[in-house]
Parts: structure tokens; C-alpha cells; sequence
């Protein structure tokens, strides 16, 4: 089988700095710059930056930073889509951990416009033990902290050579938090006054928003793809068809990544907080409200949940019926982002298991659901959306255990283990779990009991899945 090289030598400049060599920065980010590249003359080339050391992973370099991505899922209409694209805007790969001279070498190219990162919710940290002569530090900040100092000085401090800063990590107020991380070194290694000027006056920190699944590579399906592509690619990824990446910052963003007239679904808005809410509401809110109901139904993976009759019928009154009203947006761009969740859900490429989603569900309850239950009620003189509080008896009744392995943290799981043994000893009713349960401030940010009707209500659900079972609810 033929391997994956380039046939003509390295044309781009290096505008884009990535920290991040995963597979969805691969899948997302970068098979958009390449296609920035072909259809709007960006002539953007990437550095990849491996964040963190010790991975023995070969670099992108060994197929001259080419790969392949695979689009696959349903389109607009509900069609499947299939489609490859082999992207080239990839120059290098560098682990700083080995190749630190190279790295820090990139500060001085007069090219450089762009840094892009994915490190994870857990890389936008700080700490007080990295040193400025570590080589290299510990933390992703730290290292870019480095990097940026090393551009303030290799060019005196000139405002048009700071950096837009694309933070992509799955955090609230990305950018805020990385220009608040680099800020932190620069006071914690005494760097001079000027630099943190420079920082804030001439580098642009952009709060982002990205969506996307990419799922890796597919190798139940290799031979046919390897067959269909005529090379092998270790590299490559597959991705759903759907994508979007809202970024918040000045129009001059858009126009050094040349967005007008690209055809891309990247938005640069004022002010990103509503693609949040929509997209945690909608997207994550329906996952949360769909896992517990579907797995007690018997159903295993998103897909086939979505397509039953009746708990795919109870995902979509949820979301048109509760969620959505609940979310302050132009409700027809909800609805319209609503069918395309729904179109996600039911990609036949993937296979997304409902017991890999209800990991650590009781944050995602909280974060995902519980505002807009509450916001509902809120707007409906104290109705509660049946759908949700049905939602949240079901994922009680999923953590008394015996359906899937539970994944929590230790005090979640204890709470829920001592409650159904007092429940099923009698000690409790299922009033008294509902009750206790709403009371864990913690968690809510308040004791919930306060909401009229709603431990009444999550005791008849918990009575009803009980009794009956939750197909028989779903009725």
C-alpha cells in the first residue's frame, strides 16, 4: 500500500502557531484552514505543538504533516454524506520537550499572525512552580508565556507583531482565561511592566465556541477506506458532517482569516454567550435528557435511541416543548439548530454509546439541564417541564446501580449507594431520596426543595419508573 507524502516541497508560510496534535484539532480546526486556503487564498501554514511531553506517538512529520480527514454523517436534508479531503496545511510537528530550541524558534518568524489550542479543559492552568528557564515548563500557559516574551523581545515590543489568540478548549470565557494564565508568569517571573503591556494592547485573546464530533480513526473500516484512498493513513480521522466555530472578537479577525465568501460555518460575533447557552441546552442538555431514559429503556447508543418510537419522540417533545423555550434566542434559529442536533444524533457513522455519555452525569445534569428546568418553570408560572424532571428521576434510578457501570465522583456514588439501601430497607421512601437528593446545595447552587411542586413530582417519577418502568411513562 502506498504512503502518504507530499510530491511538491513546502509552499506555505507559517501564519498559525497549534498547540495540540489530537484528533480533533485535526478534524476541525485544521481541515478548515485548509480549505480556507484553497478557496480564499489564505496561504496559511501550520506549526503544530505537541502541549505536553513524553508521548511516544510519531509525529506528523513522518508523512510531511499530511493526513486525511473523512466527513461522513447526514447533510442538511438528512442524506448521507461521504467525503475525504487530504489536508496540507500542516508544515511541521514539534514536541517541545525534545525540540525546544525549534520551538521557541517559532516566536521570531514575522509570519506568525495566529495561535490556536486544544489542551483540553484541564490545559488552561496555572501553577507557581514553573520557571521561566524551565525548557520547557510544565503548563501549556507557561509555555506560551515563553513563546510570547520571546516575540516581545525578538521584535522591541512592536504592536503589529502581536499574536490572535484562538483558544479552543471546552472551557466558559476561553480566551479570558489564557490571556488571565499568561498574565499570571508574567507576574509570577517578574517580566517587565512593558510586556504585560504588549499583551494586552497589541495581542487579541478571543473567547470561542467549537463544535464538532470527530471520532479518530475508523478501523473497523480500514481496508475499504485504504481500498477507496489507494494509500494508508495511520493519521487520519473521521468527523461528522456537521461543524461550528463561533469566535468573539473584532472584525479584523475575520479578516485576516479571509472568513468572507468562504462558504465555512465560522461566526465572528460580539458577544458568544447565546451559541453557548444554545449549544449547552440543545446539544449537551439533549444528551443528558436523552442517556438516562434511553438506557432504562433498554437502548445502547444515541442512534438507535433517537429512532425509537417512543424515547425518540420523548428527545424531540423535550427539546421543542421544554428546552428550547427555556433558551433566550431567536426561536427559530433554536429550532433550526434543533434539527440539526437531531440529524447528529442520528449519524449512522457513529456509534455513540449512551453508557460513554452518562459519565459523570449529575455535573452534566446541573450544567446542561437543571437552568433550563428552572427557567421554564420560571416562565410558566411554576410548571414544571414533566419531560426533565422525568429526565432527572431516570438518571436516580440509573445510579442506584446494575444498568451500567457508574462513573462519578466518590461522595456522588456513596450518597446514592447509602440512599437506595435506606430506600430498599425502608428507612427512606422515595419522597425522602427525592427530597435529599434536591437538597445537595453543592451541587445545585442552592437547596432545590424550594422549588414548589418539584420533590413532589420527582417522587411520583422515581414511583412511576419503579413501579411501572419507563417505557410505560413514555406512554
Amino acid at each position: 500500500m502506498n504512503q502518504l507524502r507530499r510530491t511538491a516541497p513546502f509552499a506555505l508560510p507559517v501564519k498559525i502557531l497549534q498547540f495540540g496534535q489530537g484528533n480533533f484539532m485535526r478534524g476541525f480546526f485544521d481541515w478548515q484552514i485548509d480549505l480556507l486556503n484553497e478557496r480564499t487564498g489564505l496561504d496559511a501554514g501550520v506549526v503544530v505543538v505537541r502541549p505536553r511531553g513524553g508521548s511516544s506517538a510519531p509525529l506528523l512529520d513522518v508523512q510531511d504533516g499530511l493526513f486525511t480527514v473523512l466527513v461522513r454523517g447526514l447533510d442538511e436534508a438528512g442524506q448521507p454524506v461521504k467525503a475525504y479531503r487530504k489536508v496540507e496545511c500542516v508544515q511541521r510537528e514539534i514536541d517541545p520537550s525534545t525540540m525546544y530550541g525549534d520551538y521557541l524558534a517559532q516566536a521570531g518568524n514575522p509570519d506568525l499572525r495566529f495561535v490556536v489550542s486544544n489542551t483540553t479543559e484541564a490545559g488552561i492552568t496555572t501553577n507557581d512552580t514553573d520557571r521561566q528557564a524551565d525548557a520547557p515548563p510544565f503548563t501549556f500557559p507557561a509555555k506560551l508565556t515563553q513563546l510570547l516574551f520571546a516575540r516581545y523581545l525578538a521584535f522591541d515590543g512592536a504592536q503589529d507583531k502581536g499574536l490572535i489568540l484562538l483558544p479552543c478548549e471546552l472551557i466558559d470565557k476561553n480566551g479570558d482565561a489564557l490571556k488571565n494564565a499568561v498574565l499570571h508568569y508574567a507576574r509570577l517571573w517578574e517580566l517587565p511592566a512593558g510586556f504585560a503591556a504588549w499583551i494586552g494592547d497589541a495581542c487579541t485573546f478571543c473567547n470561542t465556541l467549537v463544535d464538532r464530533i470527530v471520532t479518530g480513526y475508523p478501523s473497523a473500516d480500514a481496508a475499504q477506506i485504504e481500498q477507496e484512498l489507494g494509500y494508508a493513513d495511520p493519521f487520519l480521522v473521521a468527523a461528522e458532517y456537521y461543524y461550528l466555530f463561533v469566535i468573539q472578537g473584532p472584525a479584523s479577525v475575520g479578516a485576516e482569516l479571509k472568513l468572507a465568501g468562504s462558504g465555512l460555518n465560522v461566526k465572528l460575533v460580539d458577544d458568544i454567550t447565546p451559541y453557548k447557552k444554545r449549544k449547552v441546552g440543545i446539544l449537551n442538555g439533549g444528551h443528558t435528557t436523552l442517556v438516562p431514559v434511553a438506557l432504562l429503556a433498554g437502548l445502547e447508543a444515541v442512534g438507535p435511541a433517537v429512532d425509537d418510537e417512543q424515547v425518540g419522540a420523548f428527545l424531540r417533545a423535550a427539546i421543542a416543548e421544554e428546552i428550547i423555550p427555556a433558551l433566550e434566542m431567536d426561536r427559530a434559529e433554536l429550532e433550526a439548530f434543533a434539527a440539526d442536533v437531531l440529524l447528529r444524533f442520528r449519524n449512522p457513522a457513529i456509534y455513540h454509546r449512551l453508557a460513554s455519555i452518562a459519565l459523570n452525569s449529575w455535573s452534566k445534569f446541573a450544567a446542561r439541564v437543571m437552568p433550563q428546568l428552572l427557567r421554564f418553570a420560571e416562565l410558566h408560572d411554576g410548571r414544571l417541564p414533566r419531560r426533565l424532571v422525568l429526565a432527572m428521576a431516570a438518571t436516580m434510578v440509573l445510579y442506584r446501580g446494575g444498568v451500567i457501570d457508574l462513573a462519578d465522583d466518590a461522595a456522588t456514588l456513596a450518597w446514592f449507594r447509602a440512599g437506595w439501601d435506606k430506600v430498599g430497607t425502608g428507612a427512606w421512601t422515595l419522597d425522602d431520596l427525592a427530597r435529599g437528593w434536591l437538597a445537595n446545595a453543592a451541587l445545585w447552587g442552592r437547596d432545590l426543595n424550594g422549588v414548589p411542586g418539584l420533590a413532589a413530582q420527582l417522587a411520583a417519577d422515581l414511583q412511576g419508573i419503579e413501579g411501572q418502568g419507563i417505557r410505560a411513562l413514555l406512554k
